[in-house]
């Protein structure tokens, strides 16, 4: 069978072609349009979440903070109690007064903070951020008010050595003053003492109406008082009064010889002599009192007395 090769071959249709072109094309379009969709939505999605952890770290911050702030104000509390406590060491009035008032109102705004972290639960940062401001410049306040008490303390407690000091020197000035003193008496007293007219051989003898002794004193006339004013060159020189006191067994003062000053006082005497001392020994020198009354036997005691001292005084035993 003789095949004829002239007869036309049968042609493609280009119809078909295109549109089976188109189709790939169109499929990658859907694909790439639902991809950036995909995209889009991953992308705003991912946005959406990291705001919404970043707003939730936000808050857990500013919780955190406000904890943290109402910790700080009650430790700020705590420091104003141990404030107080050492404001009440402070002893100049006008001091703690100022420091008081400065207190008082840096007391009320601690109060005024304290209220409003109660009142509102949840603050915002600015709010935080005003009050941890506040609280620090209560706390620096604070700070400045417990220094300026230290120093003042400090103060204080130098000023108290200081005054001990002070009071042990004094204490030691006194014991000096008292010592001197107390030297001084002893020696004013030893010097004037000494001025003291020394008296020795003092004797009382009963005489008759003849002058001579007599052995029963029943029938003396007068009483002798002999004695001796030995030298003395510290005794000032000058006319002497010496003065007799004759005191009876009975406790009478044999008397009617006037009266002489003596300690601030007037004492009432037997009888008085005047001497002319010139430091020089005198012996000898007599008083005599003459008898006005009736004597007993016992013991008379005799004292002598000049220039406002006591020179001496003696008991005798009578027969």
């Amino acid at each position: 069978m003789i095949t004829n090769n002239n007869n036309p071959q049968p042609q493609p249709d280009n119809q078909s072609n295109q549109k089976s072109n188109r189709r790939p094309i169109i499929i990658g379009a859907v694909s790439a349009g639902l991809l950036l969709i995909v995209a889009g939505w991953l992308v705003y999605s991912s946005q959406k979440a990291l705001h919404q952890l970043q707003n939730e770290k936000d808050q857990m911050q500013l919780d955190y903070e406000q904890q943290q702030l109402a910790q700080d104000a009650e430790d700020l509390d705590r420091e104003f109690a141990v404030f107080e406590n050492s404001r009440q060491l402070i002893m100049d009035d006008s001091v703690k007064r100022d420091l008081t008032e400065k207190y008082e109102n840096a007391r009320m705004q601690v109060e005024a903070l304290q209220a409003e972290l109660k009142n509102q639960k949840n603050k915002s940062a600015a709010e935080i951020t005003k009050l941890k401001n506040e609280i620090e410049t209560l706390r620096a306040l604070l700070r400045h008010y417990v220094e300026e008490i230290n120093r003042l303390n400090k103060e204080n407690q130098e000023l108290r050595s200081e005054n001990e000091q002070i009071k042990k020197q004094n204490t030691r000035l006194n014991d000096r003053v008292v010592a001197t003193s107390r030297e001084n008496e002893q020696l004013s007293k030893r010097m004037t003492l000494a001025e003291k007219l020394n008296v020795t051989g003092l004797t009382l003898t009963p005489l008759n109406k003849k002058g001579k002794k007599e052995k029963k004193v029943q029938k003396a006339a007068q009483l002798m008082v002999t004695f001796t004013i030995p030298q003395n060159n510290s005794t000032p020189v000058g006319e002497k009064t010496i003065y007799l006191r004759i005191v009876s067994p009975s406790g009478q003062l044999l008397g009617n010889g006037g009266t002489f000053p003596f300690e601030g006082g007037s004492v009432e005497c037997s009888a008085k002599k005047i001497v002319e001392y010139a430091g020089e020994e005198i012996g000898g020198v007599t008083i005599y009192w003459d008898v006005n009354t009736a004597l007993t036997a016992g013991d008379y005691t005799v004292e002598l007395f000049a220039d406002n001292y006591r020179l001496i005084s003696r008991s005798f035993s009578l027969n």
